[in-house]
C-alpha cells in the first residue's frame, strides 16, 4: 500500500500553495538573521520557529501520528496517498493560521512566548515535511510503535523543555495560570 506519484504531487501542491500564501502574508523566507540552521536549540530566542527544525519539530511529527490515526479512522476506503494528502492540507492550513496576527497575538498572550512573531516560510514548510514523516512513520511501523513514540516525544519535550504538543494546545485554548508559572521556571537545555 503506497502512495502513487499522482498523490505525492497532490501533497507537494498542497505545500507549494500553502508557501505562496504565506509569501503573500509577508512572511520571511528564512530567519531574519540571515542564516539558515538545521537545528536551534534557543526555546524563548529570536531563531525559534525559523530554522529547519527546533524542539517543537517533535510536535509536527506527532502531528502526522494523529493526522494518520484519524484519516485510518474516518477516511478507510480512501487510499492512502489521498489521506496524506488531506493531512497535509490540514496541516498547511495550521501553518497559514499560526502566522495570522489573530493567533501571533494569541502566542504571546496566552504562553511565555512573548516576543514570538511567526515562523519563517522555511520553518513552515520543514513543518509540513515533519508531520509528513510523522505520516509515513505511523502507515508503516502500526499503532502500538506510533504510540510509544508519541508518548516518548510528549515526555522528552515536557522535561526538556517544559513544552509539548499536549500543553501547548491547553495554553493556546484555555490558559492555566500554574503551567504558565511552571513553565517560566524554564532554563535553556545544553
Amino acid at each position: 500500500m503506497g502512495i502513487g506519484r499522482f498523490w505525492w504531487g497532490m501533497t507537494l501542491g498542497a505545500m507549494a500553495v500553502a508557501v505562496a500564501i504565506l509569501f503573500a502574508m509577508d512572511r520571511p523566507p528564512i530567519c531574519t538573521c540571515g542564516s539558515v540552521k538545521l537545528w536551534e536549540a534557543t526555546v524563548n530566542g529570536p531563531g525559534n520557529s525559523q530554522h529547519l527544525s527546533d524542539w517543537y519539530s517533535f510536535s509536527h511529527i506527532t502531528h502526522g501520528f494523529l493526522f494518520f490515526a484519524a484519516g485510518y479512522w474516518l477516511l478507510r476506503t480512501r487510499p492512502l496517498g489521498a489521506r496524506l494528502w488531506i493531512a497535509t492540507i490540514v496541516e498547511m492550513l495550521w501553518e497559514i493560521s499560526e502566522n495570522s496576527p489573530i493567533i501571533i497575538e494569541r502566542y504571546r498572550a496566552a504562553t511565555l512566548a512573548v516576543g514570538y512573531a511567526g515562523d519563517s516560510i522555511l520553518n513552515s514548510a520543514s513543518d509540513g515535511a515533519m508531520m509528513i514523516a510523522g505520516f509515513l512513520f505511523a502507515s508503516r511501523f502500526g499503532w502500538k510503535a506510533t504510540l510509544a513514540l508519541g508518548i516518548v516525544f510528549e515526555l522528552f519535550t515536557l522535561v526538556v523543555i517544559r513544552d509539548n504538543l499536549t500543553i501547548n494546545i491547553v495554553m493556546l485554548v484555555s490558559p492555566v495560570d500554574a503551567i504558565r508559572d511552571w513553565q517560566a521556571g524554564f532554563s535553556q537545555p545544553l
